[in-house]
This record gives structure tokens, C-alpha cells and sequence, in this order.
């Protein structure tokens, strides 16, 4: 291949906004960049969380943090509340940051375990800053340590704000519908994609963004797919949008139903609202009445009925094409990480730019870093269903009774013996996330990290009394998060 200096990203949408917006920053005055988008296709655009990365993306773009808020009706998010997750009426909070202190040998949850062996009443989240804010529906971003946390937003919206961005950076935008592709005989490089109109686009790199359907990567190359529905069962997801009856709160919700998941997501001014689950278990008419069932207000949409598979492509790097976003692969949203994987392969792909060429090593390097990043992702949301202890239907009790990768049961068991949690090199969910989880569905381990008994049982009691009543003077100082969204990012037109 020659120097690469033409790139076309084929899909707009939060996948081909993003990556318009990281490349052009990055690399805009060395390469030409155009996207084809057509209005008449729609997104999926129904993820409306992330998690607390995504402020690194914005550090790139040099996103002020408010006008952003403003400009998506964006939200707080510390965390998720999960529940009935692990027992029917019964919840718990994975938040964003750290709980109490820790040692370089034992996380909090050490010191937790052997407190609660001596009396200790409080849950894990009470010594959470994170959780005790989310559940007293405040925030602010005056604390020291600050609060780790993310954001709720308009996907729609986003996108839009993007493209405005992106454009200012000398990004084309051709509209129109890709109707056929143009490989080389005999690279087997895309060299051309034509659009209904007839108009040909050539291009030396393409980025892939469209969607499911994964146009270029897999109906034109054919990289082939690696199924996960065998751990991970949902296949559809129904959506709606309704009215705000209360404050939002900052913090996602998912409910356990009896065969998939709802979410609620708060944002300043409307909810979104949507049901994952199998259709193995339950019909797509059932599942939406479940939905509109526990919907609160009035909607303000039609409900949205979406199709999917879970899995990736067994290479997201063929030839001249990279696949970003859906058409890469798929996690359903129960952790908010799709745009995390849309912004690490944007990132990825700047890292490993070929301006010179495509060269097989940087190739492999991009699909193996790709693979491993979602397969860590896979399992950690495996987890969540695995170690479920609900019996009261029968998608719980298959999700119970599955085998799982060996790589994860290994983790269940090193929890189960002596409550430890590790980190897989550059993974993102840490320690603690994997902690929260497994104690808060139930996962009893047998002991703690002996480091913990340096401590004096008197030591260890004002440790968790100096934690809690920090956490507790900082929640009664803090604003609401209504009144912090409408002093630091309330739009313009409210």
C-alpha cells in the first residue's frame, strides 16, 4: 500500500462521529477525512450512559465539560444501582470509585469483611463517596478527592455535537446510501464505495460504522464472527423514551426482570427507558408490556424494538477496513461500555495510524488488543449473571446453571476462598468493581487478606467510623445534583 492519506469513514452516528472527531484532532492536517452518512438509515442510538473514561476522549476533543452537559442534556452518573440482580428485592451499588481506603496489599473490601466479622452493620456501599452521594441524589465537584464519575446523555445529540466539531476540523460529510463496493483484484482492498446517487468515494483506509449490518468489514471482506450468545443469551432490547416525574438522579438503574434487564436513565430533561432480554424466555410483545408497565409518566416516544447478536468479529482489522463501534461487535449495555469500546478503538487506530502503509504487524497488533479488551469485557458481565442466586424463573436458572470461560470461574473462585479480586494487565474494570459485584449478588468469600490483621480490632473500628463520618460531612454539604445540573450546565432554552 501506499501512504495513506485518505480515509473514509463509511456510517455516521455516535460510532462515526466519534472516530471523525479522534482522527481529525489527532491527525486532521496530515490525511483527508470524509463521512458517508445517509439520514434515511437510523442508529440504534438508544446508549445513553458511560462510564468515567470517556473524560480522557474529551480531554483530546478539549471539551469543556459544561458546554458539553448543555449541549446533550447531560447528566451525573457515579454508578449503577443493580437491582434484584442477586436476590429478588434485594440491591446494590457498583460505583465508580474507590470505598474507604487501601493498602498496596488488600482493597477495602478486606478491611470491610473482617469489620463485619466484628459487628459491623453497614454495607460495602455505605463506605462508598460515590454511592452515599448517588443514593442521597446529590453531587458536586468540590470534594478532595474529587468523585470518580461519568455521565448520562442524548446520543442523538452527541453525535450532532460532534459532527459540528469535526467539521470545524475539516471533516467532509457526503450524504448519501452505499450501495456497492469496489475491491482491488488482486490486494483485495476496498479502493471505492459507490452511493445511490452514483457517485463514486474512493479512499486508501475505510472505517467501518455501520452498525449491525457491518457492510464493508464482514458483507463485503468477510471477516467472520465469534458467537457469545451461549453466555451472554439477550438478543433484542426495547426502548421508549418518557417525561420526568422526579429529579434526576445520578446514577443508572438496572432491574432484574424475570428473563432480562431494565434500564432507567435520567437525563435533565426526559428518561430513558428499556427492557434487555431473550426471546427464548419471553415474547416481544410481553417484554414491551413489562416495559411500559414500569415506566413512570407518560411516554414520549414509540417503543423501539431492536435486534442483535452477541459476539465480534474474529478480526476487526481486515485489509484496508477497521470496524468501529457495532460493526465490530457487540456487549449488550448492562455496564454502559460501548462507547468505551467506539472510544479505544478510535484511540487505537490513532495510535497505530499507517500513514506509510499498512503493515501486518500494526494489523495484528490492533485486533489483538481489540479481542482482548472485549473478551475482558465479556466476562465481566458474564459475571453478573453466573452469580445470581434468583431460582424463580427459568432464563435464571439456565444463566445460573451455565459454563462460563475458565478464565472467569478462575476469578469466582479466588473471590470465593479469600475474597481476592485482580486486574488482567491494562483491563478496565478494577479490583473493586469486581468486588462490588460479587458480594453485592451474594458471593460469600471464606476469609480476607491477612494484612488486614495488622489492625487492632479498636484500630480497625475508628478506621470505619473515620470513613463513614468523612463520607457523611461531605454528602450534607453538597447541593442536589438538580441544583448542581442548574447552576454549572442547565441549556440555554429551560
Amino acid at each position: 500500500m501506499n501512504q495513506i492519506s485518505r480515509v473514509v469513514i463509511v456510517g455516521g452516528g455516535t460510532a462515526g462521529w466519534m472516530a471523525a472527531a479522534g482522527l481529525s484532532k489527532s491527525l486532521g492536517r496530515n490525511i483527508e477525512i470524509r463521512l458517508i452518512e445517509s439520514d434515511e438509515i437510523g442508529t440504534v442510538g438508544v446508549g445513553e450512559a458511560v462510564i468515567p473514561l470517556i473524560k480522557s476522549f474529551h480531554t483530546l476533543l478539549e471539551l469543556d465539560e459544561a458546554e458539553f452537559l448543555r449541549a446533550v442534556n447531560g447528566t451525573i452518573k457515579l454508578g449503577i444501582e443493580f437491582e434484584n440482580w442477586g436476590r429478588l428485592g434485594e440491591s446494590y451499588f457498583h460505583p465508580f470509585g474507590n470505598p474507604g481506603v487501601e493498602t498496596w496489599a488488600a482493597q477495602f473490601h478486606h478491611y470491610w469483611l473482617r469489620a463485619r466479622r466484628m459487628g459491623e452493620t453497614g454495607s460495602l456501599e455505605r463506605f462508598s463517596p460515590e454511592a452515599s452521594m448517588a443514593h442521597a441524589g446529590k453531587f458536586t465537584l468540590q470534594t478532595e478527592p474529587q468523585l470518580n464519575y461519568a455521565y448520562h446523555f442524548d446520543a442523538a445529540l452527541y453525535a450532532a455535537m460532534l459532527r459540528k466539531l469535526s467539521e470545524s476540523w475539516g471533516v467532509s460529510r457526503t450524504e448519501g446510501k452505499v450501495v456497492n463496493v469496489k475491491t482491488n483484484g488482486e490486494s483485495g482492498h476496498i479502493e471505492s464505495v459507490q452511493l445511490e446517487s452514483g457517485q463514486r468515494v474512493e479512499g486508501d483506509l475505510f472505517v467501518d460504522c455501520t452498525g449491525f449490518r457491518g457492510l464493508l468489514i464482514e458483507q463485503e471482506l468477510q471477516a467472520g464472527w465469534e458467537d457469545w450468545s451461549h453466555w451472554l443469551r439477550n438478543n433484542r432490547a426495547v426502548a421508549v423514551q418518557s417525561e420526568l416525574v422526579a429529579p434526576p438522579l445520578p446514577y443508572t438503574r438496572s432491574i432484574a426482570r424475570s428473563a432480562g434487564w431494565q434500564w432507567k436513565i435520567p437525563l435533565q430533561n426526559r428518561m430513558g427507558n428499556g427492557m434487555v432480554y431473550c426471546s427464548d424466555y419471553i415474547s416481544d410483545d410481553e417484554a414491551q408490556r413489562a416495559l411500559l408497565d414500569n415506566v413512570e409518566g407518560n411516554t414520549l416516544t414509540d417503543v423501539r424494538t431492536i435486534r442483535f447478536g452477541t459476539g465480534r468479529r474474529s478480526e476487526q482489522w481486515v485489509k484496508n477496513c477497521v470496524a468501529v463501534g457495532l460493526s465490530s461487535g457487540f456487549l449488550e449495555p448492562l455496564e454502559s461500555t460501548s462507547i468505551h469500546l467506539i472510544q479505544n478503538s478510535v484511540l487505537r487506530l490513532v495510535r497505530l495510524f499507517p500513514a506509510a502503509g499498512i503493515e501486518p504487524a500494526e494489523v495484528r497488533q490492533f485486533n489483538d488488543e481489540t479481542a482482548t479488551e472485549i473478551e475482558q469485557i465479556r466476562d465481566f458481565i458474564i459475571l453478573h449473571y453466573k452469580v445470581t442466586e434468583r431460582r424463580d424463573s427459568p432464563y435464571w436458572v439456565d444463566c445460573s446453571e451455565m459454563s462460563i470461560p475458565d478464565h472467569l470461574a478462575h476469578k469466582i473462585e479466588l473471590f470465593r476462598s479469600n475474597a481476592r479480586a485482580f486486574r488482567d494487565n491494562t483491563e478496565m474494570f478494577l479490583e473493586r468493581s469486581w468486588a462490588a459485584v460479587m458480594l453485592g449478588q451474594g458471593v460469600e468469600p471464606a476469609g480476607y487478606h491477612p494484612f488486614v490483621d495488622n489492625l487492632t480490632d479498636d484500630q480497625l473500628r475508628g478506621l470505619m467510623d473515620q470513613v463513614k463520618n468523612k463520607i457523611a460531612g461531605v454528602v450534607v454539604k453538597s447541593p442536589s445534583h438538580r441544583d448542581f445540573l442548574q447552576q454549572y450546565c442547565a441549556p440555554q432554552s429551560s
